[in-house]
């Protein structure tokens, strides 16, 4: 289910549900699990934890199986990153060094990057809020199913985010997207000053990772299909 209806039905008290889940061992595998044990832990009547977990449900954070004696329950991989999305806040919070490393592998685009990067409604924003033009084009990470999942603490840093609006030009409709200042560490040295891009609309999953530089990164840091690097995130 997209993240759009999963907001709509989970709110503060499924989350704490959620967690609760995850703690009892729901990360890691699918754990038995009582209503009327989440109950006490959550100090709600068993009928109030049922339709938590009936919401989470619903809305693909969380899988369950019912059984004659309970239910057996596991967070899903969207719930995963709701529950990081909440761990990077807090972190944000109580850590000076709140910082996000993912790991991947170079791969080969579809070549949609040069042509979108490309356009002047985005490269007159990259212009003013990046301070540069783009090289026309990304590079593509394939993240590691670690980095997949924290991938999700993105979010969490708000303050380190630049939004790039959407525009329309003529009758066509191009999307807005998220920039958030990076890193990239590789075998063959570090380019300060690249930018993660994550566009609203996009056909990449979020397996993917795209970046953006003045330069452009393959030849910067002598990288090729399969080559491993490292972004890093919200340092400062």
């Amino acid at each position: 289910m997209p993240e759009t209806a999963a907001a709509s039905t989970v709110g503060p008290d499924e989350l704490a549900a959620l967690k609760r889940v995850a703690l009892a061992g729901g990360l890691d595998d699918r754990t038995k699990l009582s209503c009327s044990s989440l109950a006490e832990q959550l100090d709600a009547s068993a009928q109030t934890a049922s339709r938590r977990l009936q919401r989470l449900d619903d809305a693909g954070l969380l899988d369950r199986e019912v059984l004659a004696d309970g239910q057996r329950v596991t967070v899903t991989d969207a719930g995963v990153a709701w529950l990081r999305r909440e761990y990077a806040d807090y972190r944000r919070l109580f850590e000076a060094d709140a910082s996000l490393s993912l790991t991947g592998t170079v791969t080969s685009g579809m070549g949609e990057g040069k042509h979108y990067i490309s356009l002047s409604g985005y490269m007159r924003q990259f212009r003013d809020r990046l301070g540069y033009e783009p090289f026309a084009g990304t590079l593509n990470v394939e993240l590691t199913a670690e980095s997949v999942r924290a991938r999700a603490e993105l979010e969490g840093l708000a303050t380190e985010a630049t939004p790039i609006d959407g525009w329309e030009d003529g009758d066509r409709t191009f999307g807005p997207a998220t920039c958030y200042a990076a890193r990239v560490e590789s075998d063959a040295g570090t380019y300060e000053g690249a930018h993660v891009i994550v566009p609203e609309r996009t056909h990449h999953d979020a397996t993917q990772l795209e970046l953006i530089a003045p330069v452009k990164l393959r030849n910067e840091l002598a990288l090729g299909d399969g080559d491993e690097l490292t972004v890093h995130l919200g340092e400062r």
